[in-house]
């Protein structure tokens, strides 16, 4: 289970992230038998039942879980253990893997957790942001439970749940979150979750959006950039400059934000991502768990930089 075909991490980032969470699984469940006990120790060290599976095979599980969707059941059979085991060893690790955070690249150590440590982070380094949004379909709820149709996406004509992501130019995550029901447009989303505002607080920060964002791009004229409008009447009416014009500045601009689709993409490598069977109040969680581990190996992914275009002589020119 420890191969990436199943787990979806390298050995090496296998053993680096055990060695991250180990402390504070130990430290999470320790919290939780003081809170039982009422108390401290009342027997020795090492005395009452022990776990059916240790913390590696917990982590394990959670990763095979998030990476192809195993169900409990299956993955109770391949550990000898029930499936309620496998249920508390995920309930217990997932939460871990969505408080880590977002690597970010060429900065060991550093992670992002907040939409304030984005926008601090691309103002010190002069990143510009790609923001765009992701949908996955999700179960759809019982008859006659309120708040029925406000998962039902009017772009996808199914029920989903939205979520917002952010990437720089390299197409890699550095954030991601804003979970919504699919009938909410993401326009509404940017202003519910304080995106506009942070545009606010950093009016150096500059942004690439697609054509959901355009009222966000109109407020913020010299910061977001969206798709040029169509030119008005058809395309017979239109001037032949005015409709090449249009079309090349939006494949320019398009090929400018294409970067934050191939996130999107990556993160639906993971099944649960590309149709979420759970249920949809641990959706949010389990999206930050697994982004959270793409964005860890698209940071070690080397940098590319564009060569120059600047014109160099061969040789020094003869006075």
């Amino acid at each position: 289970m420890s191969h990436s075909a199943f787990c979806g991490l390298s050995e090496e980032h296998l053993g680096e992230l055990a060695s991250e969470l180990a402390a504070r699984w130990e430290a999470r469940c320790e919290s939780g038998r003081h809170d039982r006990r009422g108390g401290s120790h009342r027997r020795e060290a090492g005395a009452g039942p022990k776990y059916g599976l240790v913390f590696v095979d917990r982590l394990l599980v959670t990763l095979v879980h998030l990476r192809t969707g195993l169900t409990h059941q299956a993955l109770g059979v391949v550990y000898g253990v029930g499936s309620s085991s496998i249920g508390r060893a995920i309930g217990e690790i997932r939460p871990l893997l969505a408080e880590r955070g977002f690597a970010v690249p060429d900065h060991p150590g550093l992670r992002l957790r907040t939409l304030e440590d984005v926008f601090a982070y691309a103002e010190a380094e002069n990143v510009t942001l790609r923001i765009d949004g992701m949908e996955t379909q999700v179960r759809r709820p019982r008859a006659g439970r309120p708040g029925r149709r406000a998962f039902v996406s009017g772009k996808r004509k199914q029920n989903t749940i939205k979520t917002t992501t952010i990437s720089n130019g390299q197409g890699r995550t550095l954030w991601s979150g804003a979970v919504r029901p699919g009938r909410m447009h993401d326009q509404t989303a940017v202003r519910t979750e304080g995106i506009a505002e942070q545009f606010r607080r950093h009016p150096t920060v500059k942004a690439e959006v697609d054509d959901g964002y355009r009222g966000l791009a109109n407020e913020f004229p010299g910061q977001v950039f969206a798709p040029p409008k169509k030119p008005k009447g058809s395309d017979d009416d239109a001037p032949l400059t005015e409709r090449y014009g249009w079309r090349e500045m939006k494949r320019r601009q398009s090929s400018r934000r294409i970067c934050v689709e191939h996130a999107n993409a990556e993160h639906r490598q993971w099944r649960p991502l590309q149709r979420y069977t759970g249920r949809r109040e641990t959706y949010g969680e389990t999206h930050r768990a697994v982004v959270g581990l793409v964005s860890d190996r698209a940071a070690r992914r080397p940098t590319r930089h564009k060569p120059s275009t600047e014109l160099v002589p061969v040789r020094p020119a003869a006075c």
